[in-house]
């Protein structure tokens, strides 16, 4: 098929680009300098340009304490920019997929039958604490209202080789100290962008669509993960215990995040593990070349 993607010069968007190559599809790539999803009129003639059979969105502005102070320049992204793709791509009559994040609930952990805590899944009600998220779930909104063909993915915890990330912050303090306090009282699902990437294609290839979680398998603290990124990397560095009281940031984190799909037409990205393992070794990949 032949695949538009937007916000494609991101992290995410760049193992797309990738992943959409591998799979054999006809590749039409943009960056933020090529199309501005905020100006409508843009995004029209793109696509009265390209003639696109699928649209995969990644597209977003992603600076979560950035957005407190900047309520309408994350709007006019998270929100302006998701509507104006998907009214675009229905008006084409083409599926648009869209990715979202774990933001857009509160942070509470909802409890199972045993009374442990339990990963959100997509029936579950949202509630943002942050603009960020407020914006997302504006954006999810206004797919999922533009066509039954459209899809919306949330993920959460991203890294990968093509961009800033926290498994890189950490090996890059592993090389300047001895020790680094990291949070222990919030949990999610780590995702590399080599295990989302090729599934977001899938779901479009597969016809998926609807509202869809989709993460590294399990769920961790950033604690817990700064400790497994150091285990799997060999580094000595000590991770030490850490508060979100204690390293307060202007945007509130969510104290869990832990994401799962109850539908049982969507195939479970691998662990989180198995994604950091993929991630250090490609990383190392690159540094050697």
């Amino acid at each position: 098929m032949k695949l538009l993607v937007t916000g494609a010069g991101g992290m995410l968007g760049l193992d797309v680009q990738r992943a959409s190559r591998a799979a054999g599809h006809e590749l039409v790539a943009m960056d933020r300098s090529q199309l501005d999803v905020t100006d409508s009129r843009a995004v029209e003639d793109v696509f009265a340009r390209v003639h696109p059979e699928a649209v995969l969105n990644c597209a977003a502005w992603t600076d979560v304490d950035g957005a407190e102070g900047h309520r309408e320049q994350a709007h006019a992204v998270n929100a302006d920019g998701a509507r104006n793709l998907a009214m675009a791509a229905a008006w084409e009559r083409v599926p648009l997929l869209h990715v979202s994040t774990d933001y857009v609930f509160s942070g509470e952990a909802l409890m199972d039958s045993t009374g442990a805590p339990r990963a959100y899944v997509e029936s579950d009600p949202t509630g943002p604490r942050t603009v960020y998220g407020q914006t997302k779930l504006e954006g999810e909104r206004e797919v999922l209202a533009a066509s039954p063909r459209h899809t919306v993915v949330r993920s959460a915890w991203l890294f990968g080789a093509g961009g800033a990330n926290f498994a890189a912050t950490m090996l890059r303090l592993a090389g300047e100290r001895d020790a680094v306090p990291v949070v222990s009282d919030q949990v999610g699902c780590p995702t590399w962008t080599g295990h989302l990437a090729p599934a977001l294609v899938g779901l479009l290839e597969r016809g998926v669509t609807g509202l869809v979680h989709l993460a590294g398998t399990g769920h961790v603290s950033w604690n817990g993960f700064a400790v497994e990124i150091f285990r799997q990397a060999e580094v000595g560095c000590r991770v030490e215990e850490a508060s979100t009281e204690q390293t307060a940031r202007p945007a509130p984190r969510p104290a869990w995040s832990a994401l799962e799909s109850e539908r049982d037409d969507v195939i479970p990205l691998p662990p989180w593990q198995d994604g950091l393992a993929s991630y250090l070794a490609a990383r190392a990949g690159v540094v050697r070349a």
